[in-house]
């Protein structure tokens, strides 16, 4: 054996040997941030790392023992492990929040997989860590991904056949059908069984494509599948995505070789191949904790559909995570997630008497998923949070009453208003019960910081329940 390889070898067993110390002793923690498009994952990375890195007292995170006790000693953004990977632009996102001039900004959507990692050094005062010394480091990767790729987790258990059987009935629901009507069209004119027809078929999954698009930028429905015809990336114009749903009962014993059928099924069995099964593999396997954050107050605003199939989607997506009690041993060779928290975020958009109510209508959301979570010994918490507060409390005297108002600045629009928001319900309400002139929630702008700090709701809470175990 020569020199050179015995020192690689040697390199590569010591380092195998320190990871796996690090999980024995709690030193190492992959966070799973989950949520759909537009719940907010973004700003909640941002806000977290700002709070540890810069803004780290126990007067910004209250809850947060490890502050609340002055054991934190500092936090900081280090090379992470996955070199394949882009790192999360941080300084990119709180630019947009933070701007040095203008109006504060949201963060871009995240356009592909990004991660980051953090080391939390804090004084250790119980367990075997603190044998060792008096100060640990937590090392956190967080993990950030396009919402639309989520939804396709659910694809991996599909054929074609039963993906058509989902997909396109829903697009005769009055929430699509207006956005979906030249698809529809386009696909009941194709014949099936005929030779394959490169040009049709592209001309027709282009209709589904701009659909898709159209249905994300106009409404907050959860299942638009294929993902990564909303986000492609460098997909796009694959013959991969060239696939659609289509009408009727697809019999695979049936399928004429070489015909237009074939062709789609051949490229829905290859999306699951090469993009989908990839995906999950690399990005969705040993997580120790997860938040999922939802936008439950926009869903709302759409009616009890869209928010019945945001409910079914993130009870499906929960199916594809690995769930279970995390002792010594599952830590070292099998992690699980052992801790869930269900956040609906933007409760600043809401007055704070109603944060509860929205608590409890996500609670009853995600009720049949979390069900079989607790039997199985993982940990469930449920609360209303803002990552990053965009509004401020207000209240007003009307004919003798006080109102709990709030007062921010609407997305998109150039005035600021103080606003009286709707009482969100306190469970999901079946059709006969939702109100005939429905919700109206508005969206704010992030509130310009003279003093560039973050504000937040319950982003020590959170902290907390998720990390707070770790850094005793």
């Amino acid at each position: 054996m020569s020199q050179s390889f015995a020192k690689k070898t040697f390199k590569s067993i010591k380092g195998k040997a320190q990871k796996a110390l690090h999980r024995s002793l709690d030193q190492h923690v992959k966070l799973a941030v989950t949520g759909l498009s537009g719940s907010g994952k973004t700003a909640f990375i941002t806000a977290l790392v700002k709070h540890l890195t810069t803004q780290a007292d126990d007067k910004n995170l209250p809850f947060f023992d490890v502050m609340r006790e002055h054991r934190h000693v500092a936090t900081k953004v280090v090379p992470q492990e996955a070199l394949k990977v882009p790192t999360f632009n941080y300084t990119r996102a709180l630019n947009s929040l933070l701007p040095s001039d203008g109006m504060p900004t949201w963060p871009a959507s995240t356009e592909r997989i990004n991660t980051l990692r953090l080391a939390i050094k804090y004084q250790s005062n119980a367990g075997l860590r603190g044998h060792f010394s008096p100060q640990s480091t937590l090392y956190l990767d967080i993990i950030d991904y396009p919402g639309e790729w989520l939804l396709d987790l659910p694809m991996l258990e599909q054929s074609y056949a039963q993906w058509c059987e989902q997909q396109y009935p829903l697009l005769t629901q009055p929430s699509r059908v207006n956005t979906s009507s030249d698809f529809l069209m386009a696909v009941e004119q194709l014949d099936l069984n005929a030779p394959v027809d490169e040009n049709a078929l592209a001309h027709i999954a282009q209709l589904y494509q701009n659909m898709l698009v159209g249905l994300k930028k106009d409404t907050k429905l959860a299942m638009l599948q294929p993902g990564r015809m909303l986000m492609p990336g460098d997909l796009q114009g694959a013959p991969l995505l060239l696939f659609f749903p289509v009408s009727g009962e697809v019999n695979s014993d049936d399928v004429v070789a070489g015909s237009n059928l074939a062709h789609l099924i051949k490229r829905f069995n290859a999306y699951i191949k090469e993009v989908v099964k990839p995906f999950y593999n690399e990005h969705f396997r040993h997580f120790d904790r997860q938040i999922v954050l939802v936008d439950v107050l926009s869903a709302l605003n759409e009616g009890h559909e869209t928010l019945q199939e945001q409910s079914s989607v993130i009870n499906q997506l929960l199916a594809h995570f690995n769930y279970g009690e995390s002792g010594f041993f599952k830590r070292l060779f099998k992690p699980n997630i052992d801790k869930i928290l269900f956040a609906a975020n933007k409760s600043d958009h809401i007055s704070a008497k109603h944060h509860k109510d929205l608590a409890l209508l996500l609670d009853s959301l995600v009720h049949e998923q979390s069900n079989h979570l607790k039997f199985d010994g993982v940990k469930i918490e449920t609360m209303a949070m803002s990552s990053i507060t965009a509004t401020q409390p207000r209240q007003i005297a009307d004919k003798g009453q006080t109102l709990d108002c709030i007062y921010g600045k609407p997305l998109h629009e150039p005035d600021w208003l103080t606003y009286l928001p709707p009482q969100p319900p306190s469970r999901m309400l079946n059709k006969s019960e939702w109100p005939a002139q429905g919700f109206e929630f508005l969206s704010f702008s992030p509130m310009p910081s003279p003093d560039k700090q973050l504000k937040h709701i319950r982003l020590d809470h959170v902290m907390q329940y998720l990390l707070g175990d770790k850094l005793t």
